[in-house]
């Protein structure tokens, strides 16, 4: 019940609001913001400005019409009783902050121990990007790239560990540039394991 819970959660929040706005309102509003930074939206440099953006975002937060689950529902059998770490590294994201809008940009280790059967690699790369492509926060990504493997493949365990400079503190606010923010989640046996879960970090810490 739990699952079935959280799939139709997953679903409702990639379906498209029910009233959103035109895309004209869209355009008005960055008009609305150009003013309020100081500037003229009718001048030449800017007039095209609120439609470039507005195309922007819907790059930007293109997840939102993406259903994750789906992705991952074409697996694969014929594998002739593999069942060791399986491990996609470095996978290469840009989100948003969902606190400030502010950019995300970041690498994640996505790792699961199949149980009888596996996904294609590029599937898990898509998932991190159908997630990265809404505004989050990045406790939040990780636990949903997480769960959304554990849920729908149902392996013997599923680690992800995400790395990322978080452009709302490097750039305004702390003004701390050089750092990254390390989150991580495990379930199954790379929780219930030390020996997987160093396996895991260890592969991580590899790539820095």
């Amino acid at each position: 019940m739990k699952t079935q819970t959280r799939r139709l959660e997953r679903v409702a929040v990639a379906q498209a609001p029910s009233e959103r706005p035109e895309r004209a309102e869209v355009e008005q509003a960055i008009r609305t913001m150009i003013r309020w930074a100081g500037d003229d939206p009718a001048r030449d440099g800017l007039r095209d400005t609120p439609d470039r953006v507005a195309r922007a975002f819907e790059e930007y937060f293109s997840g939102y019409a993406q259903d994750p689950t789906e992705i991952l529902q074409k697996t694969f059998e014929e594998i002739e009783g593999y069942d060791e770490m399986i491990v996609l590294r470095g996978v290469r994201f840009e989100s948003h902050c969902e606190h400030h809008m502010a950019p995300i940009v970041g690498r994640a280790w996505v790792a699961y121990i199949p149980q009888g059967r596996v996904v294609g690699i590029s599937k898990l790369a898509r998932l991190v990007d159908i997630y990265a492509k809404r505004l989050q926060i990045q406790e939040k990504m990780t636990a949903q790239i997480a769960n959304t493997i554990n849920d729908v493949l149902r392996p013997e365990g599923v680690g992800v560990i995400i790395k990322a400079t978080h452009h709302c503190m490097t750039t305004r606010g702390a003004h701390k540039p050089g750092t990254d923010l390390v989150t991580s989640r495990m379930l199954g046996v790379f929780r219930d394991n030390a020996l997987t879960r160093q396996e895991l970090l260890g592969l991580a810490n590899s790539d820095d």
